[in-house]
């Protein structure tokens, strides 16, 4: 009776981790379908505040994306770096009137989401940072990514 015991709870276990690792692997594929897919959502209220996220699924590390975000930051001279959190692969940054905040978030061991996220520009119709960080982190890292049509 014990042996079947404990054959039938080996059985359990083996099932439980197949499970976990097949749902671990149809995630991966999820993220690397839309891998480089840069989407964008905006919002502005009527006295004219209103906030600029971009985010992306890179094909890569996510402390390498940090990095190379960190090192792209640090290159210009019109962005200040405020606040930098490597554990969380998070920083703050300024540019002019804007504040942005960026993370690094990995997904897996080479799949990682980059969100940047930061207030609206007074003026509509001007570049959004937040695509241009995504798609500048993209280009360092010899990724290919395109901005989906809203």
């Amino acid at each position: 009776m014990t042996h079947c015991r404990k054959l039938v709870l080996t059985c359990i276990v083996a099932v439980l981790m197949m499970s976990t690792v097949s749902s671990q692997a149809q995630w991966v594929m999820v993220a690397r379908a839309v891998a480089g897919r840069v989407e964008r959502m905006t919002g502005r209220s009527n006295d004219g505040s209103g906030f600029d996220v971009a985010t992306v699924v890179l094909e890569a590390n996510a402390e390498k994306v940090y990095e190379t975000a960190i090192k792209s930051l640090s290159e210009r001279p019109d962005v200040k770096i405020t606040k930098q959190d490597a554990k969380k692969r998070m920083v703050q940054f300024t540019k002019g009137a804007q504040v942005a905040s960026l993370q690094a978030t990995p997904l897996g061991d080479k799949i990682t989401q980059l969100v940047i996220a930061s207030n609206l520009t007074p003026a509509p119709g001007t570049n959004s940072l937040v695509v241009e960080g995504v798609l500048k982190v993209c280009k360092e890292m010899n990724v290919d990514c395109t901005l989906e049509s809203q």
